[in-house]
């Protein structure tokens, strides 16, 4: 269906936020027709976008806005809004579900349009900001996980730069999803999804009813519920993902990817030497027994723990959420609006059991026991050992298991006008994201197990499953952290016609906004551990991250925005618009100097303010052809977490590494071998030069629409994003390998629960680098109609150009078709092709091809002992170098047919994955998850899929 709009009313539309993108689909709309006579005024008609799939030039815009309809989202198959976003092909470089396995995820799924990153995509919920995310390392993005899928009407992409209009974090482009309103329905909608395979089910049920028709009763209260539903899949229910041993070949040579842990069960032991050299580690039961226990594998003396077979896949998930609107007519020219999202989101990532390197003393009865009779046999003199630590798997503990809970309300009122000619809306919205992080297995009381060690109740030397029982009262059940994000923006926008142009009415909008951004975090006292705020306090988790501590931030934002439409000729449309921003410096209640000490409120960061600008033009020279193009810049504000988060342990490196530091280097001291190193984290306090500045960007697209002929429609659009003052954490993989430039990233550091030194890796943000991404965006469709029923297609994808950063002192690094030094992959081509046969009223039937192009994988040395030669008699030989295994590309089928019963009664079965295609090898060994054998954050491990689809409307 097309609305026809006049443009004033559509502008007033933008500015309430009614109208997904403004910019997109409202100063850009297209001129469908003139209804005008030369002594009649000009009645511009605009269209928008609110059923179809295919794009037609009537219906384009300068911007290019990909539009997705109930029907799309229907045909999609998808149980959740980050599952429907995130399977775009404009869509790269995103939070996934499975990064919460172990990979720092905590329950966020997040949008990111073309690989440019999740903070700089913008989300809105009926085009307005909602809170972002309470995890502090990762509040620059909103959780779709929040969002109910059920609730939503329509979501609208615009993958160009909108600054201008929105401010900070849309550098790459916004997404907006439109809830449903002034509906008069009930419906009732329930989906079930089963694998073919063990695992992962899922259901999903959602109930909406209307009551008031607003132009006829001048009411319309709609009220909504979803629950939603993931049940786990483990490691164990998919062979390709089972172990981290996993065989491969490369030029007719047979390899292994050897990805085990020298955390173990039982307990293996690294010896520290007085003269500086290497590390020795070895396992006291190899040694005694000759052969490696359950789940682990020999690497020289040493059983390495296959942590991969105790991951899972994908967690199990349950969400509730309710919606309910209003608007209220109180008379032709002035309408009362409100709207209230109310959510709960839980996510159980389960991984491996703790990984825990304990300080194991040279008196003890363990190191006597365990240590003392294979000295010699090691070749070790004992004069030589200054210290042993303990590399424990604590698998009697059980796997550690979190309850991810985000509680997210989101509020918004206020009133929708014309007053003498202004269309104008000015509204208050209130969005707020609370965080609990649970313990519900797996993690242990220092102080317990420390007890229970001393007590000669548990052995870590002695086989798995001799402790359970032992450990049991050290395994916490308690809530870890809880985390606050809150959002207030109070608004005004009205529009007034400026002048009649050449090619009609030209248009003004112009706006103001406040906005307060607040942030806390409030780790319980495990995670803080002893420090000066609980100094009596000895206690500390394990396998969890100890040392952290709370915050309390705040900063006030305000801007400014005009924009102006002018008709320069019938067929040819200019936009600019310039918008101010405003930052205040954050204020931190909850302050802190680098040793940990209470230094109580403080102003922290740097004040900033920013003007950014946009231009576009769309002209149609034919009625067949649209050319439109854009030209603007950007900035992203950092978040305030970059500012004011402490400095505290966060945890270990994700890949195992050489120590970056040899003697004489005093940090030596710190250095254990090959292993995963201690990781410091926290945001950049200061001010001024060295403080954090806004990163800044320039975007331009230029693109066109053509219909050669009726019912084909062809779109390309290219488009550039440059970004300056890029705020980034340089990663680990960066640092090792180019350790005497970053130098000062190495600090020897005492860790709290090792209770020895170590080396440790400091991650703070810094305007550090320059990032290009360029890329091309198509979208095809044809549509006929045949004997046999109505056929359509629709191709859309993108093909990146470009997608490269710059660090000093290493220069350009890619990501492009390869696994890039930021851990992430960019991947050339990403396409969908979806065919629809419109059998008759009754049935239609969809197949969809999903692609995504194959890339170099994860490379690696000798030294980082992860992949070995497979000798010809099946043995394991030596560790070696693995520069050039590829990724196969991943191609899968989904088919789906909708059943229309009677009006309003529709059935819709499908089969997702249909040639049930196996996720391609990777290497992947740090990124995302603790999945091993294929890249989670890519690929869908589920196989293939049946799901049935039952919506009634009365």
């Amino acid at each position: 269906m097309i609305k026809e709009r006049r443009l004033p009313h559509l502008l007033r539309l933008m500015f309430s936020g009614s109208v997904v993108v403004g910019v997109g689909l409202l100063a850009h709309s297209v001129q469908a027709q003139e209804t005008k006579t030369d002594d009649a005024p000009q009645q511009m008609q605009r269209v928008e976008i609110t059923g179809s799939s295919i794009k037609r030039i009537t219906k384009e815009g300068a911007l290019p806005v990909q539009t997705l309809t109930q029907e799309d989202i229907a045909k999609s198959g998808a149980n959740s809004v980050a599952d429907l976003i995130q399977a775009l092909p404009a869509m790269q470089g995103f939070i996934p579900q499975s990064s919460s396995v172990n990979g720092n995820g905590g329950g966020v799924e997040t949008a990111s349009i073309h690989g440019i990153g999740s903070g700089y995509t913008l989300v809105l919920l009926n085009g307005r900001r909602i809170a972002k995310s309470a995890i502090s390392h990762n509040d620059y993005a909103v959780n779709l996980g929040s969002i109910p899928l059920a609730a939503v009407e329509r979501v609208e992409i615009l993958t160009d730069g909108a600054s201008a209009l929105y401010g900070s974090d849309a550098i790459a482009g916004v997404v907006n999803f439109i809830l449903k309103k002034n509906s008069t329905e009930a419906t009732i909608t329930a989906t079930y999804n089963a694998p073919t395979k063990a695992g992962g089910k899922s259901f999903n049920v959602g109930l909406s009813k209307g009551f008031g028709d607003l132009d006829k009763d001048g009411y319309n209260i709609l009220l909504a519920y979803s629950h939603d539903e993931q049940k786990n899949l483990v490691a164990g229910q998919r062979g390709f993902a089972s172990s981290g041993v996993v065989p491969f070949s490369v030029g007719g040579q047979n390899y292994s990817l050897y990805q085990l842990s020298s955390y173990t069960a039982p307990g293996g032991v690294s010896l520290r030497h007085a003269d500086g050299s290497d590390p020795t580690q070895f396992s006291p039961n190899f040694l005694k027994n000759g052969s490696c226990g359950p789940n682990t594998f020999q690497a020289g003396n040493y059983c390495k723990f296959n942590y991969a077979a105790t991951v899972e896949l994908i967690p199990e998930s349950q969400r509730d959420s309710f919606v309910l609107s209003g608007n209220l007519k109180l008379n032709s020219d002035t309408t009362l609006f409100a709207e209230a999202v109310a959510s709960r989101y839980s996510i159980t990532p389960q991984y491996a059991p703790s990984a825990q390197p304990l300080a194991l003393s040279l008196s003890s009865p363990l190191y006597a026991k365990y240590v003392t009779p294979y000295l010699a046999q090691l070749g070790e003199n004992p004069a030589n050992i200054s210290g042993a630590v303990m590399n424990l798997r604590l698998v009697d503990a059980g796997g550690r298991t979190d309850e991810y809970r985000t509680d997210a309300v989101h509020v918004a009122f206020g009133v929708d006008g014309n007053f003498k000619g202004w269309d104008y809306n000015a509204s208050y919205t209130h969005s707020q994201n609370k965080f609990y992080d649970k313990a519900i297995n797996g993690y242990l009381s220092n102080n317990a197990f420390q007890s229970i060690v001393a007590a000669g109740n548990f052995d870590p030397f002695a086989p798995s499953g001799s402790g359970v029982a032992a450990l049991a009262p050290a395994v916490l059940h308690q809530t870890l952290d809880e985390a606050t994000s809150k959002l207030d923006v109070i608004n005004l926008h009205g529009s007034h016609d400026l002048f009649k142009a050449p090619g009609g009415m030209a248009q003004i909008g112009l706006g103001v906004e406040a906005t307060k951004e607040q942030h806390t975090d409030s780790p319980s006292a495990i995670l803080q551990s002893t420090n000066a705020l609980q100094p009596n306090y000895t206690d500390s988790i394990i396998g969890g991250n100890a040392g952290a501590l709370p915050f309390s931030a705040s900063r006030m934002n305000y801007g400014t925005f005009a924009e102006m439409l002018v008709p320069v000729m019938k067929n040819l449309d200019v936009t600019a618009a310039l918008r101010y921003d405003s930052y205040d410096a954050a204020k931190n209640d909850a302050n802190f100097d680098n040793a940990g000490n209470p230094l109580g409120s403080a102003t922290q960061g740097n004040s900033a303010s920013k003007s950014t600008y946009k231009i576009s033009a769309r002209w149609q020279p034919v009625e067949s052809l649209l050319l439109r193009g854009s030209y603007g810049t950007g900035f992203k504000a950092p978040t305030l977490s970059q500012i004011t988060s402490p400095i505290q342990f966060s945890g270990n490196t994700a890949q195992q590494h050489p120590c970056p530091v040899s003697a004489p280097d005093p940090r030596a001291a710190g250095c254990q071998g090959v292993t995963q190193y201690d990781v410091l984290q926290g945001g950049n306090q200061l001010s001024g030069s060295s403080g954090l500045k806004p990163e800044t960007s320039k975007q331009s697209t230029v693109g066109f629409r053509l219909e050669p002929i009726r019912n084909v429609s062809i779109g390309f659009d290219l488009w550039t994003v440059s970004i300056k003052n890029q705020i980034s954490i340089l990663q680990e993989n960066i640092a090792f390998a180019n350790p005497a430039a970053y130098s000062n990233l190495f600090t020897l550091f005492n860790d709290p629960i090792q209770g020895s030194q170590t080396i440790a890796f400091m991650q703070t943000p810094v305007n550090l680098a320059s990032a290009k991404y360029q890329g091309i965006d198509w979208d095809h469709s044809f549509k006929t109609k045949t004997p046999i029923g109505d056929m359509s297609l629709q191709w859309t994808g993108t093909y990146m150009l470009k997608a490269e950063q710059d660090f000093p002192g290493t220069g350009t690094q890619s990501s492009l078709g390869k696994y890039g030094a930021d851990q992430n992959v960019v991947f050339r081509v990403i396409s969908r092709l979806a065919g629809s046969w419109k059998q008759s009223d009754t049935f239609t039937h969809t197949l969809t091809a999903n692609y995504r192009s194959g890339y170099h994988d994860q490379t690696y040395t000798a030294d980082d002992a992860t992949v070995r030669i497979v000798n010809p008699d099946g043995s394991y030989g030596a560790f070696v170098a693995m520069p050039n295994h590829n990724v196969a590309s991943y191609t899968t089928f989904d088919w789906q047919t909708k059943m229309t019963v009677k009006k309003g009664l529709e059935f819709t079965g499908g089969i997702k994955n249909l040639f049930a295609r196996t996720p391609p090898l990777s290497l992947v060994t740090a990124g995302g998850g603790n999945q091993v054998g294929y890249d989670a954050r890519y690929t869908d491990p589920l196989g293939r899929q049946f799901y049935i689809t039952g919506t009634y409307k009365f």
